[in-house]
Formats: C-alpha cells, sequence, structure tokens
C-alpha cells in the first residue's frame, strides 16, 4: 500500500518544526518553500542595518533536513489548495496530500494604502534587508556628496514607523550605526548629525510589554538620541517623506515595521479569515470541518482562554510545529491524538541598542546588560547549525570590542 502523504507548505519555524518531528516517520513528507533558505527573521534587522551578513541568518532547507532521508523539498510557488481532491497547487505542478500543513507566515500591511509600500518597505525577507541596507548607506553616501544643506538634512534623516519590537531594534540599530559605526568614515558629514525618528500612534512603545519595560524601552531610545513621536498616526509616505499627525518629515529612508497580515492561505482556501487575514482553527490546530489540514504560524488565529490571540512568534510556530507532528504520529499509529494545542509562554524580550534590551519572563522582568546579553544568548542558541551560531557570535563579540559594522556593503541596483 502506499504509504501517507504529508505536504508542509512553508519552511519557517512552524514547517521546519513539523517536518523535524516528522522525520522518520512511516509517510512520505514534502516541504513546499518559494525560497531555498530558512531565515531567522528576528535578525533580520541587523541585516538592514549592517551588523549582519545574509548567509549568518538563513539556513539551505536542503541542509537542514539532509538526515531526515522520508522528506523532500520543492522549489515553488504556492497558487492554491483543492480541498476536495487533496491537492496543492503550484505554478507548475500539483502535489497530493493525506494530510496537510499550512505554516506560510506573514507579509507586510499598509492598512490599506499598499501605495507606501514603495517609498516604505517592510522586513520580511533577505531582499527586504539588503534593500534597506543600501537605502541607508546609500543615504549617507550621497549626503557627503552633496553641498546642499536641505538635502543634506532630508537624506540624513530616517523615519521608523511602528514601535513594536521589529521598529524599537530597527530604530536603535540605525542609531548606533549612524553614531559609532560610521562616525569615522566621512570627512563632509558628521553621521552623528543623522535624525533618527521613531513614530507610532499607539500611547507607548512595545505596547505588549509591560508599561515598566516600555518605559525602560523608551529612556533607553532616547539616550540613542532616538526621536520617538507616540500619539502620532501616519496619513501619508512618499519620496519626499513622511506627514505624521500635523507634521511633515522629510527624510530619504523610510522603514515601515507597523503591521502584518497572514499569508493568503485562506484564500486558497476558500473561507473567511479574520481582519488581518488569518485561517480561525480549532483547538487541534485543523481547519474546521477538514480535520486533515492544520494551520500554524502567522498564518492560524489561534484563541487564548482570556480572549486574546497567540502572537505571531517564534516559539509559538515552533510548538505548534511540534504538536501537529505528534498529531500526525498518532494519526498514522492509530493511537488517540494528543490533548488540544497549549502555548507555553517562557517569555519575550526586545533589544534597543548595545548593551540595551528588555526581557519580560512574567516572573521576572529584566532591562539593561542583563537583558541584554540574555537576549544575544538566546537568539544565538535558536540559529540553525552550529557555523551559524559560532560565527555570529564572533561577529557581536568583534562589533562590540571595535565598535565596527562588517556587513557595510552597498550591493544591488540604485532604489528607484
Amino acid at each position: 500500500m502506499a504509504r501517507p502523504r504529508i505536504v508542509i507548505v512553508g519552511a519557517g519555524f512552524g514547517g521546519l518544526s513539523a517536518a523535524h518531528n516528522l522525520a522518520g516517520a512511516d509517510a512520505d513528507v514534502t516541504v513546499i518553500d518559494r525560497r531555498n533558505y530558512h531565515l531567522f527573521q528576528p535578525l533580520l534587522y541587523q541585516v538592514a542595518t549592517a551588523g549582519l551578513s545574509p548567509a549568518q541568518i538563513a539556513s539551505p532547507i536542503r541542509a537542514i533536513l539532509r538526515r531526515a532521508p522520508n522528506v523532500r523539498v520543492v522549489l515553488g510557488k504556492v497558487t492554491g489548495v483543492d480541498r476536495q481532491r487533496r491537492i496543492v497547487r503550484l505554478e507548475d505542478r500539483e502535489i497530493a496530500y493525506d494530510q496537510l500543513v499550512l505554516a506560510t507566515g506573514s507579509r507586510h500591511s499598509y492598512f490599506g494604502h499598499d501605495e507606501w509600500e514603495k517609498a516604505a518597505p517592510g522586513l520580511k525577507k533577505i531582499d527586504d534587508a539588503t534593500s534597506i541596507r543600501r537605502r541607508i548607506l546609500t543615504a549617507f553616501e550621497h549626503a557627503e556628496a552633496t553641498d546642499d544643506a536641505e538635502s543634506r538634512r532630508r537624506l540624513l534623516t530616517f523615519v521608523v514607523i511602528g514601535a513594536g519590537p521589529t521598529g524599537v531594534e530597527m530604530a536603535g540599530a540605525i542609531a548606533e550605526l549612524a553614531h559609532v559605526a560610521l562616525r569615522h568614515d566621512f570627512r563632509t558629514i558628521d553621521p552623528r548629525d543623522a535624525r533618527i525618528v521613531l513614530v507610532e500612534a499607539g500611547s507607548r512603545v512595545l505596547a505588549a510589554f509591560p508599561p515598566v519595560l516600555s518605559a525602560s524601552a523608551g529612556a533607553a531610545l532616547e539616550r540613542l538620541k532616538v526621536e520617538v513621536r507616540l500619539g502620532t498616526p501616519v496619513s501619508n509616505c512618499d519620496e519626499s517623506g513622511v506627514t505624521a499627525g500635523a507634521d511633515h518629515i522629510p527624510a530619504a529612508t523610510i522603514v515601515w515595521a507597523a503591521g502584518v497580515a497572514a499569508s493568503p492561505a485562506a484564500r486558497w482556501l476558500g473561507i473567511e479569515s479574520d481582519r488581518v487575514g488569518r485561517v480561525p482553527v480549532g483547538p487541534d490546530l485543523t481547519l474546521p470541518g477538514h480535520p486533515e489540514i492544520f494551520v500554524i504560524g502567522d498564518t492560524a488565529s489561534v484563541g487564548r482562554g482570556d480572549g486574546t490571540q497567540l502572537p505571531g512568534l517564534a516559539p509559538v510556530a515552533k510548538q505548534q510545529g511540534a504538536y501537529v507532528a505528534r498529531v500526525v504520529r498518532a494519526r498514522l499509529a492509530g493511537r488517540q491524538s494528543p490533548p488540544p494545542f497549549r502555548y507555553r509562554d517562557y517569555g519575550t524580550m526586545a533589544t534597543i541598542g548595545r548593551r540595551s534590551a528588555v526581557a519580560d519572563f512574567g516572573w521576572l522582568r529584566l532591562d539593561g546588560t542583563l537583558a541584554w546579553l540574555m537576549w544575544g544568548l538566546i537568539h544565538v542558541s535558536f540559529l540553525i547549525g552550529f557555523r551559524n551560531r559560532a560565527v555570529v557570535m564572533l561577529d557581536w563579540i568583534w562589533a562590540y570590542v571595535t565598535f565596527q559594522s562588517g556587513a557595510r556593503l552597498i550591493t544591488g541596483s540604485e532604489p528607484d
């Protein structure tokens, strides 16, 4: 008899966790992704600010899964799912499944203003990071070359929209790049004159953290000379800059960190999604009425007992992937499925800059140097592959001792 066919769409944290835990199972597992690498997104902002190179936070999917003989990898873009025929449609082929795991992550959301994306790119993939890095470094080069004071001020103004973890980390990293790493590299300009503006519609930075840690993060940003504008919604982004509240901020470089939306999985399945595009799932992470379809990670809308939704974090996706693998293995063995999925929250962290971070473990709240050290160790431990862990740690130590950034390369074509 043919072996069961399990298809996993997406090789992010959730998809890879499911694939790893299904290695060696009595089934044929197919992992589909539109890219050939797994990306460690929490460190993507360091690529965008020239702290790390892309290869240090990404690993080839085939290399990661090479020791799983029952798992094959398919490079392709999914265009739809046929629930009746149990088929996943790609651009050039169809792949049949007996059980399907959708772990396709999220994308940028501009709240109905998709035209802003050209002026204010988000940060979700390596191409985004290298493009933003090119914009940032090119802005300094053009500021060095111009004699016009107004143009120079605009070129040396960097606006980050959204004060969640990504926005706070980006603003802090840009400030350190300008004030520390680049301070001796130019002759006409002083990079320390750069203006970094963090714009947030809410009342505080890191709104998901306790107020005391939000206040600590805000103070750390002020020490880095980041201009924080709270309670200031953005009404326009274009090549001239950002309109925030009643003010227009002329800026050559804008980074969007204000919102995300789920992948088009709900459209593939032909079902109604929640307001940010996530697929509502049951307690066992399956699509209601279709126990053969699992949806996990940023793609899934999973409620908690207090009425809130599970956040789009890597630990959530990893735990969900491992849970789905346990359910699938139980089905393959004819055993009773495990109890409903329960997320174990081990805490959240965010870094603001050099020797500054915040950490909320529920029972323990930390900020400053100790939180920063814990943040670094935990993030390095999550990297896939010893080589990546070692290289990233050595790079961080080198940058800390020498105040230098080793990936300040302008690559790719010039932005429009």
